[in-house]
């Protein structure tokens, strides 16, 4: 079965497509560029995962997104979190100020589109349970209304897979660890420095994850931070 995968570069969407890889043919990785600060090291590092994992990789630009949000992923007003505010009431307010209207949504159905085109049954998308609990367009809720909305829009029922959907950013680096996945070239950061800034909400998850799995992230282990 032929599926297609929404990549970031981040640990979730690479996790997603490693474990995708190995049940389902999955030839193009797509990667948005709507104006995000981190875009460059998005589209950077998910070239190097697709040439890697032998993927075709197209980079869709979306400009008008950047024109209509005030979001921080675009304005670059990022708020700083401790590891303690992960969990908290706070973390619900920090996702409010990077939240993009409709992104998910938006690629999905970008998604789709290239999905039906090429005969592809999946879009891949590193949806998980830790990011679910501040932004509900990760929760399965989420893939099942779309998935039901899909079956209108698309002649072939395209249907989004999301295999992480039940799992920690701590289930999603062992996983990562397991199937050897390129950890190295995945970007979490919410901002497009030569390195992660270790301070952002992303960041900090990332840095939880490992801590709490016991292991060196190899990203940094590469840049020697």
């Amino acid at each position: 079965m032929k599926a297609i995968s929404l990549l970031s570069s981040g640990i979730d969407s690479l996790v997603a497509l490693r474990l995708s890889i190995e049940e389902l043919e999955v030839p193009l990785a797509l990667t948005f560029d709507y104006g995000q600060v981190s875009r460059k090291r998005e589209v950077e590092y998910s070239s190097k995962i697709c040439e890697i994992l032998g993927l075709d990789h197209k980079v869709i630009r979306i400009s008008w997104l950047k024109e209509i949000t005030r979001s921080g992923l675009i304005k670059g007003d990022i708020p700083e979190v401790k590891e303690r505010d992960l969990d908290s009431k706070l973390a619900k307010e920090t996702a409010k100020q990077v939240w993009v209207p409709n992104r998910n949504g938006l690629f999905i159905n970008i998604g789709a589109c290239f999905a039906e085109a090429m005969g592809a049954k999946y879009i891949i998308t590193g949806f998980d349970a830790e990011e679910a609990a501040t932004f509900p367009d990760n929760s399965m809720e989420f893939v099942e209304a779309v998935n039901n909305s899909l079956s209108y829009s698309t002649l072939t029922k395209v249907e989004v897979f999301a295999p992480l959907v039940k799992m920690s950013k701590t289930d999603i680096v062992l996983a990562g660890m397991k199937y050897e996945a390129p950890l190295e070239w995945s970007w979490s950061c919410y901002f497009g420095g030569e390195k992660p800034c270790l301070k952002c909400e992303s960041c900090v998850r990332r840095s939880r994850a490992f801590n709490n799995a016991g292991i060196k992230d190899p990203l940094l282990e590469r840049l020697g931070i």
